[in-house]
């Protein structure tokens, strides 16, 4: 099953940010050699692509997972969580409808 993923950065968090970012998404990276992730990517702080120093709110992540269980496991193991660039995450069951 599918399954959203969301984490709300922690304030003035950029700088965590930046350095986790290469394990962050190398962990990304392997849902997606093993065909598990939908899409993954950041929410910008401000409406622009490129937020440069205003950074990031959170980030948004969809794969499939076997269970909620391994799902919140994987997402408590994120090293954003570690270097306390997510203040909290929630992770629910998500059902795609479009694109078919």
């Amino acid at each position: 099953m599918l399954y959203a993923i969301t984490g709300t950065d922690a304030p003035d968090s950029l700088a965590q940010r930046l350095a986790a970012r290469p394990e962050h998404l190398a962990r990304l990276q392997a849902l997606q050699a093993d065909g598990k992730l939908v899409l993954a990517g950041p929410f910008p702080a401000i409406d622009s692509n490129d937020p440069g120093s205003a950074g990031f709110s959170g980030s948004l992540i969809v794969a499939e997972f076997a269970s909620l269980a391994d799902a919140e496991q994987w997402a408590a193991a994120d090293p954003y969580v570690a270097a306390g660039v997510y203040a909290s995450v929630s992770v629910k069951p998500f059902r795609k409808v479009l694109p078919a």
